[in-house]
């Protein structure tokens, strides 16, 4: 090997750890927990609207309540969102909801890929035995 000539030279030294991952968008929270954090809190603002727009016979209440719902959900959610994921592995929000999903609703669980987690609860043992046992 020629003098001055490192083999390390060639090797790629920088690569990013983030490149694959979701950017954020909006108070920490990525695409994906947007539109799902926009969707839920879209349905609640619609059901709230119906319910106060049947009350009050005004239906210019339910895009209103939508909006407002939307925005509250966003702002609130992308808070809570924040402070659970904070220092936490990338897809542990989604392992967590699975793992809800295949607790409470089992049925469900295939649909959102929970079946493959072990739910079992109790002691393990490692069926090992000690000298006194061989003897």
């Amino acid at each position: 090997m020629a003098e001055g000539t490192d083999p390390r030279r060639d090797a790629v030294t920088f690569l990013p750890h983030r490149l694959n991952r979701q950017p954020v968008i909006v108070r920490g929270l990525t695409a994906d927990e947007l539109w799902i954090t926009t969707g839920v809190s879209a349905t609640c603002g619609l059901v709230v609207g119906l319910l106060f727009a049947s009350l009050t016979h005004q239906w210019a209440i339910v895009p209103t309540a939508i909006v407002l719902c939307v925005a509250a959900g966003i702002f609130l959610g992308g808070g809570v969102l924040r402070r659970q994921k904070r220092g936490r592995p990338e897809t542990w929000l989604y392992r967590q909801l699975q793992w809800w999903v295949r607790r409470r609703v089992p049925a469900l669980s295939a649909y959102v890929g929970g079946s493959e987690f072990i739910t079992r609860s109790g002691y393990w043992t490692t069926r090992r035995t000690t000298k006194r046992d061989l003897r």
